[in-house]
């Protein structure tokens, strides 16, 4: 079916570039050595976009991929991907089946998860390939060290489920330059391996390293990395960054993979004191031009960034004015000479001289870059530049 005039000239997008994301799989490559690399590309590959992510993944030769649901899972092998994809989110014991027929990996923290598997392989004549995972200390999804034996006991009993791996995730990484509670945690995941094996249980894939412990740890590399925020070209924070610097560590060179642009939608002139949006949060102080853009809190701009934030439009900063509606915010064009209806805006990227990061955003809104991304609207359409 041919795409419509409004799919070819859209109110807002965003552009995903080629050349920045494979960048990103290189550096980390490069720094994980023989290590294998997971792309995760769970919660719409962190606001990016499922099938275009694993699409560039792909080319660039990544054989894992970390999704958060059966669904996200069950989309990309309708599209046509056959890598070995890792559920990383909650199985429902309905959904067990489908996991088992699709090929798809389990994290199991569960015995019912277990027995539902166990259950949908023999049905299906098929094995069912699980991954454990085992409680450090972020005291989230997991297996506590004296609830193992359990999980080892219906194993032995049921060989049609394959422990292929066995996962745990850091609390902290991201979040302070001391590595104490992470070493603490890395120990009690050495401790489960340790375990499993005196038990006769052989763990052919270990993975502990997110995108922090992948730049700052080589020991938690074992033989597989799950990497996220980093190959979207984000720093998992800023405390990684200063921890790769007190290290002695080469900063990896991550590109922003993300562009967001939109357009106007109406110019405008409003008098001296006049009041600008709900609540009448702002009042001009001089007769200003103004330009709507078609984009909002439903679409992923965080209401945080009322009064506060800023768009580029002609390569030239303009403010936000009044509160961020739910699919419109004003900004300020009185200084931009030139501005017309449906030129083009961006709202996360660079434009002549000037960007704006997922960063910036984040710390006006009080939150992090990976919430500013994954929250932008899937409806949006994503195009790779």
């Amino acid at each position: 079916m041919a795409r419509s005039k409004v799919h070819q000239f859209p109110v807002q997008w965003v552009e995903i570039s080629r050349q920045a994301f494979l960048n990103n799989v290189q550096e980390f490559k490069n720094r994980l050595g023989q290590t294998g690399l997971l792309a995760v590309v769970k919660a719409n590959a962190y606001g990016h976009g499922l099938a275009e992510i694993a699409g560039l993944a792909a080319g660039a030769g990544i054989e894992w991929f970390g999704v958060h649901s059966l669904e996200e899972g069950l989309s990309l092998r309708q599209k046509g991907f056959y890598q070995k994809i890792l559920i990383l989110g909650y199985l429902p014991l309905v959904g067990a089946e489908e996991a088992v027929r699709a090929e798809l990996r389990s994290t199991v923290y569960n015995l019912e998860t277990l027995k539902a598997l166990a259950a949908a392989s023999r049905k299906l004549k098929k094995r069912a390939l699980v991954h454990l995972k085992i409680e450090t200390g972020t005291n989230r999804q997991g297996i506590g060290l004296n609830k193992l034996g359990s999980f080892i006991k219906l194993l032995k009993k049921t060989p049609e489920v394959v422990l292929e791996g066995i996962s745990s995730h850091f609390a902290n990484i991201e979040d302070t330059t001391d590595d104490y509670y992470p070493r603490y945690q890395l120990e009690n995941f050495l401790q489960a391996v340790k375990y499993l094996e005196n038990n006769g249980i052989k763990v052919p894939v270990r993975h502990m390293s997110c995108s922090a412990a992948a730049i700052l740890f080589p020991e938690t590399y074992f033989n597989l990395a799950r990497v996220g925020i980093g190959l979207y070209g984000l720093w998992p924070s800023r405390e990684t960054m200063v921890s790769c610097r007190l290290r002695g560590q080469s900063p990896l060179r991550l590109k922003p993979v993300l562009s967001w642009r939109a357009r106007v939608a109406q110019i405008k002139n409003v008098p001296r004191g006049a009041y600008i949006g709900y609540g009448c949060t702002y009042r001009t102080t001089r007769p200003t031009r103004l330009a709507v853009i078609p984009v909002g809190y439903y679409d992923g701009y965080d209401r945080g960034l009322s009064n506060s934030a800023y768009v580029l439009v002609k390569g030239k900063r303009a403010q936000v004015r009044g509160r961020v509606c739910m699919d419109f915010i004003m900004v300020d064009i009185t200084d931009i000479p030139g501005v017309r209806l449906e030129d083009p805006v961006t709202l996360v990227g660079t434009e002549g001289r000037e960007k704006i990061t997922a960063d910036q955003l984040a710390a006006l809104a009080g939150t992090i870059s990976y919430e500013m991304v994954t929250r932008i609207n899937p409806l949006i359409p994503r195009f790779i530049v």
